[in-house]
């Protein structure tokens, strides 16, 4: 079971990514290449397509972007929350 971490405003991370905590501003192709995270996955979560990542996604892209990953994301309520549902 995979846990998906659901973004918690995407206005938030797209400022974010243009004022990181460190380093240059990112686009979504350079926090792609600093994260794994594909190119897709990012423009669709920025769009709104998409609402959450797996919990090392989400950890990743935070991890990039030097902020703490409840600043961006909220973790499912329970483990045990049916994740049978596709993005």
């Amino acid at each position: 079971m995979a846990l998906r971490y659901i973004l918690r405003d995407r206005e938030i991370l797209r400022w974010i990514m243009d004022h990181p905590g460190r380093g240059a501003p990112y686009s979504i192709r350079t926090l792609s290449d600093a994260t794994g995270v594909s190119r897709s996955q990012l423009g669709r979560l920025l769009s709104g397509d998409r609402e959450a990542l797996s919990a090392d996604e989400a950890h990743s892209v935070t991890e990039a972007l030097g902020v703490a990953v409840l600043v961006l994301f909220a973790p499912p309520p329970s483990p045990w929350r049916d994740e049978s549902s596709t993005d």
